[in-house]
């Protein structure tokens, strides 16, 4: 896997009849050229989602945007959002005591910020952050896409992410499109060697959700080998960049510590309640076991096969020579993902920010559509139709855990 920053040639698209593939210019400073296609597609797909979800609750009976805002863990944010941590409890049925405190504080905090000077609800104000996100996840996908490959991977990369089976949980109240907007941006100030910038957002992650400290890693991994490349003869900006990014997670860990007694442990005490845990895989063992004896509807071998595939394209991208940054990212969710406990259907939204997965799949898209567009049309006309099936059908018809 290589760390440089150079842009690769990729094909774009010819001006007449089909001939070679014209090679693109170098991506120059400033913003690049051709981002507002991208994020049209990307909004008017996700749109579209939101669409899917409501139609589905009309044909149901269902309240039409509701679940948009109070699903699952949403309750818990808006819950935190209005009356800050420490009272809610819900005990399951299985006896265990499960608290608030097992959600990081960054959304809230913002839910709560939003609705202070704005004449806005929580759930109001959890959307617009959700959706704000989202498309400013989308364009920092499109920068790091088009500062590595050009104009025609860095679209096919966004349209891809939005195209993602689950990728309507970028648009409810859930912490992913927020997530994915921090990481975004931290691995492209990497790839920039905007280490200030790539450290405070690696922080920022790591107080937006458990699975945060991964942008952290990213960013350690990659100063420290460039620390070696240059013999320890880094600037100082590196070394605090290095510095910053551990520092979001940590903080939350241990202050979730003091208040249960237990510093160190009080936190992963709280995540067992809620049977999140890193059990080396244990618990995926066990579901393989039960789905393959029960089976398990659809949503549970639809997230097998996307756990799958997340395995597969992991492969790819390091085959690709990624830069390490992306590689690293990508590699720790797809740990703890594979390694995690806790609800097999919940496992293909944590695979949501891991955005870099999908790089050779748009490297090879952006190669298709230059030169056989019907096929790339119609595969991913299926990819899309199948994302607006499948947000809908886990939004308003099943009973899974988001």
């Amino acid at each position: 896997m290589s760390t440089s920053s150079v842009p690769r040639p990729e094909p774009t698209a010819p001006s007449g009849p089909l001939s070679r593939p014209r090679l693109p210019r170098p991506a120059g400073p400033g913003s690049p050229q051709g981002f507002l296609p991208a994020l049209a597609l990307f909004a008017g797909l996700r749109f579209a989602g939101i669409l899917a979800v409501i139609l589905t609750n009309e044909l149901r009976g269902n309240p039409l945007v509701r679940n948009l805002a109070h699903s699952w863990d949403s309750r818990w944010y808006l819950h935190i959002a209005t009356h800050g941590y420490g009272h809610l409890i819900w005990v399951s049925p299985q006896g265990a005591v499960q608290t608030d405190w097992a959600f990081f504080p960054l959304y809230p905090a913002l839910i709560r910020a939003l609705t202070l000077p704005l004449p806005l609800t929580p759930g109001q104000a959890a959307l617009l952050i959700a959706w704000t996100a989202a498309g400013i996840a989308a364009y920092g996908i499109y920068r790091v896409g088009h500062h590595l490959y050009g104009r025609g991977v860095a679209t096919a990369l966004v349209a891809l992410w939005g195209a993602l089976p689950h990728a309507v949980e970028l648009t409810i109240a859930y912490t992913e499109s927020l997530f994915a907007a921090l990481a975004a941006w931290s691995l492209y100030g990497v790839l920039k060697e905007r280490w200030l910038e790539a450290g405070t957002l690696a922080a920022l992650a790591g107080l937006s959700r458990p699975s945060g400290f991964a942008v952290a890693v990213a960013v350690s991994f990659a100063a420290g080998y460039e620390a070696l490349r240059q013999r320890g003869r880094a600037p100082a900006r590196l070394w605090a960049g290095a510095l910053l990014a551990p520092l979001g997670w940590p903080a939350y860990v241990l202050w979730v510590g003091s208040r249960t007694g237990d510093l160190v442990g009080g936190y992963f005490t709280v995540q067992s309640a809620w049977d999140s845990r890193f059990d080396f895989g244990a618990g995926s063992v066990r579901f393989l076991k039960a789905l393959l004896l029960h089976g398990g509807g659809v949503v549970y071998p639809v997230a097998l096969l996307i756990v799958l595939a997340g395995l597969l394209l992991f492969v790819l991208l390091c085959l690709d020579r990624a830069p390490l940054a992306l590689v690293v990212y990508a590699g720790v969710l797809v740990l703890l993902v594979v390694g995690g406990s806790g609800s097999f259907s919940s496992k293909p939204r944590f695979l949501l920010p891991a955005f870099p997965l999908l790089v050779p799949m748009a490297r090879a898209l952006a190669r298709t559509w230059w030169l056989r567009r019907p096929p790339a049309v119609a595969v991913y006309g299926a990819l899309a139709l199948f994302s607006l099936l499948t947000g809908a059908y886990v939004t308003a018809v099943a009973h899974s855990p988001l």
